[in-house]
């Protein structure tokens, strides 16, 4: 599958929201609205993952080199996962919803 099938927009499962692909090569996984997600990613961008549970925003960190990142962790089988938070993009995270995890 290429990049550009792969790096498609989403409505959100959680809050409703029409969210587009980021335009910087990376992979858009989260809402930018309320930061939800869904347990669809083995390895990043792959799809391959069967749970589909969602992902709740659960801690926000920062890490050298990498910057902030969300924590989500899957409602259905409990995994949690680091992602980038998008900054600099046509749809930012929202910093409001990002300080509640603070």
């Amino acid at each position: 599958m290429s990049r550009g099938k792969e790096n498609t927009g989403f409505t959100c499962d959680n809050c409703g929201s029409e969210v587009l692909p980021l335009t910087n090569g990376s992979y858009r996984n989260h809402c930018p609205f309320c930061l939800y997600s869904k347990h669809v990613d083995a390895i990043p961008g792959d799809r391959g993952e069967t749970c589909g549970g969602m992902m709740k925003p659960v801690r926000l960190v920062c890490k050298p080199g990498k910057g902030y990142q969300l924590i989500h962790k899957c409602l259905t089988c409990g995994r949690e996962r680091t992602n980038r938070i998008a900054e600099y993009s046509i749809q930012p995270d929202e910093i409001e919803e990002l300080l509640k995890l603070l």
